[in-house]
């Protein structure tokens, strides 16, 4: 009996160190505006707020690249 344990053992540890490791291959880390992104549309409380900050951020980044637009005109 203590054979037949062994052997299903040794089996198990030979078999589940030949599978893929598809899952975590390629994958990046997510952005944290990703991550606030993915928060703000969820129904959790306080979304709506991650979503204005994110608006808030998207505006003033869409001003400041108007003002360096200008800025490095002739």
């Amino acid at each position: 009996m203590r054979r037949a344990s062994l052997a299903a053992w040794l089996l198990l540890a030979v078999f589940g160190g030949c599978t893929s490791k598809q899952d975590g291959e390629g994958k990046r880390p997510r952005t944290e505006r990703e991550r606030d992104s993915v928060l703000g549309a969820s129904q959790l409380p306080g979304a709506r707020v991650v979503r204005g900050a994110l608006g808030a951020s998207d505006s003033a980044a869409a001003q400041n690249a108007r003002l360096d637009s200008v800025a490095n005109q002739p």
